[in-house]
Parts: structure tokens; sequence; C-alpha cells
């Protein structure tokens, strides 16, 4: 498959608690915390010459609403005009969706928001543009998962309450296949998916190269891959299926995988 035009190289900053961590597979109870202030961390990313950073919000995820609102606009005035900030978890509605974008952040990403009700990522897109707004499309077992990756029933939402998300057809698209779920974004508007592999998220195990060739293949916006990613080589690979970037957290931190040469692979796409 044709290299993506493109390809970006995201290193990720993931806020609990204030301080900078990294999950496996999202589950909360195995955390690794790092002895990195957030601000100094992305400065550190910017000074070494990403042009993005992927920063989470993981209580806020799985609150329901933005919980690092200061450490995110800290980050994003410690990394200045070269670095593009965008910001996940947490945002679930239009109005902390404005207030993240307000605050500098170059692009916002939403994920249960937009499983749940489909219609908003085209009202956002409407509102700010495609190029702002990205749709995580967090993935078990080929269906999208939503609420912080604790939700995996289709049709219900926190506390098994009846909170299915429908789209404009009235069909449901929580738990739906993820296929299907861009598909439906792509018909409201959105241009840009990040898709993370659960199963190998944090784990350093290497990316799921057919699911990310599958939707790739939908031809439906840009692939943006995540989860498993450890060597230069599974860049390499993510990249030749099409991908137009890649998020990257523990191997960085862990000296798995250099910045340096990272970017320099994205860059012999342009």
């Amino acid at each position: 498959m044709t290299s993506a035009t493109t390809f970006e190289i995201l290193p990720a900053i993931d806020l609990r608690g204030g301080r900078v961590v990294r999950l496996r597979q999202g589950d909360f109870e195995r955390e690794t915390a790092y002895e990195l202030e957030p601000a100094a961390a992305a400065a550190a990313f910017a000074a070494a010459g990403a042009r993005w950073l992927h920063v989470v919000d993981l209580d806020g995820a799985r609150a329901g609403v933005p919980a690092h609102t200061d450490v995110i606009a800290a980050i994003v005035a410690a990394v200045g005009a070269g670095t593009k900030v965008e910001v996940a978890g947490g945002l679930r509605n239009e109005h902390s969706v404005a207030q993240a974008l307000d605050s500098g952040a170059a692009r916002i990403v939403i994920g249960t928001a937009a499983l749940r009700e489909p219609a908003l990522a085209g009202r956002l897109v409407a509102a700010h543009g495609a190029g702002r707004v990205a749709v995580a499309i967090d993935v078990r077992d080929g269906r999208a998962q939503g609420h912080g990756w604790t939700t995996d029933v289709p049709g219900t939402g926190p506390a098994g309450t009846d909170d299915a998300g429908t789209d404009a057809t009235g069909a449901d698209v929580m738990g739906a296949d993820a296929a299907d779920v861009i598909s439906r974004l792509a018909d409201v508007g959105a241009m840009t998916f990040e898709v993370t592999a659960i199963e190998r998220d944090g784990l350093l195990l290497g990316p799921n190269l057919g699911l990310y060739e599958r939707l790739v293949r939908l031809g439906r916006g840009a692939i943006i891959a995540s989860g498993g990613i450890s060597t230069i080589d599974d860049l390499r690979s993510v990249r030749e299926i099409g991908c137009s970037g890649a998020i990257v957290g523990r191997a960085l931190y862990e000296g798995h995988l250099d910045l340096g040469d990272a970017l320099r692979l994205a860059a012999e796409s342009e």
C-alpha cells in the first residue's frame, strides 16, 4: 500500500492526578508514573522537534468532565507556537470543546461523545473546522469502546444506564464495528481518526497492523495509529500501510524509541 503523504509523530502526555503516567491496556490499576513535570516534559518534546503533542486527561476521560485544564494550559504555554497540542479526555459537549480550543489547543479529540452522538461530531466540525476535531476510535475485539474503555456492551452507558449511542439513523454506535463507526462519523464530516488497539496499548508489543490496514482501506479519513508502537520498524510499518501518523508514549519515556530517530523517519515522507 502507498505510504501516507505526510506522517506525524505525536508524543503522548497522559495526565492523572497532575502527574505524567502511562496505563497498560487502559487499566487504571496498571499505572506507571514518571518523575516528570508535565509542562517540562512537553517543552522537552518540543525542543526535540515534535510538531504535535497528544495530551490526554485520564481523570477527565473517566469522570466525563475535564480535570486538568490548568495543567494543559501550562503545557500549551510551555511549547510555544512551534508545536501544536491536541487535547483528549472528558470532552463530551460543545462547551468543554470550546474551552479547550480557547485555551490554545490546536485540535481536540472526542471519543465517547462521538460514539454516543455522532451528530455532535458533525456540529463540532461545522463550528470549528475538520482540522481542529479528531475522533478517538478505541478498539477492543474490533469494536469501538468509550467511557475510558470501561464500557464494552453496546447500548449501555455508565453504571449500566441506558445511554446508547445513536447516529442520525438511530443505529447503535457504542460497541459497533470500528469500520462502521468511522464510516458513520465520516458521513457527518469527521476527517481524522485516532485509532488505539486497546489490547496493545502500553505493552510495547508492536502495532495491530491488520486493524490499521483495514481502516485505512476504507478511504474515509486519515488514520493515526496508537497502541504498542515501540520501534522505528513499528513506525515504518504503520506509515507504509497508509497511516497518517502515530501516537507514541511509553516507548519514548522508557528509552525504547528515540524521538529524534522517529522524527527523521517522519520527515522522509515529506
